[in-house]
């Protein structure tokens, strides 16, 4: 099933959400859908807040990225419960967007080496570490599951310069190819 995507101003999208066990109900179709969802948005990435569920879950696949960042050919990931333990490395600036802001892209400063600790769709626990681009969709996608957009991490004088698109944004003024959920909008339960 194809969620829409809920847009900027929502209030679950500033929620820290919640951490689910082995049993969430339907938790494997929520996975499935979350995939579906991203590659119909073309999205290298999309958490289950973006979807209305405020659950600590959030898939990857950067094979659309391949072309320009080789190593992100095969990088296809489900984080369940995830928890960034370390951040460190030189900040490095780089252009982001997000499903739930379309149209928008601002330059954000990210650390270039991420420790995460979660669970796969298979339950198994991980304990890895990334680099570069990889740690940067990952920490783009974990960032929803703690209530944070992308725009919160730009520039104090940039955030002041773009509220009026945002504002906008928040009343359904942009283009977007896929189905959205604008705030005050009701969710659909899972």
């Amino acid at each position: 099933m194809i969620y829409p995507i809920v847009i900027y101003g929502h209030q679950v999208l500033r929620k820290v959400a919640e951490e689910i066990d082995k049993d969430y109900p339907g938790l494997s179709q929520i996975v499935e859908d979350l995939f579906e969802t991203m590659y119909h948005s073309e999205g290298l990435g999309l958490a289950a807040p973006q979807t209305g569920k405020s659950i600590r879950v959030f898939v990857i696949d950067g094979k659309p990225a391949a072309e320009d960042e080789p190593s992100l050919a095969d990088f296809k990931k489900v984080f369940i419960n995830a928890h960034i333990t370390e951040k460190s490395g030189e900040l490095k600036p780089m252009t982001e967007g997000c499903l739930s802001i379309p149209g928008l892209r601002e330059e954000v400063n990210r650390e270039s080496h991420i420790r995460i600790k979660y669970y796969d769709e298979k339950w198994d626990y991980h304990d890895e570490v990334y680099d570069g681009y990889k740690a940067r969709i990952i920490q783009h996608e974990y960032d929803h599951l703690d209530g944070i957009m992308f725009t919160d991490k730009v520039s104090p004088l940039r955030r002041r310069l773009i509220k009026s698109k945002l504002t906008a944004i928040s009343k359904g003024k942009f283009d977007a190819e896929y189905k959205t959920i604008l705030p005050g909008q009701k969710l659909r339960s899972a």
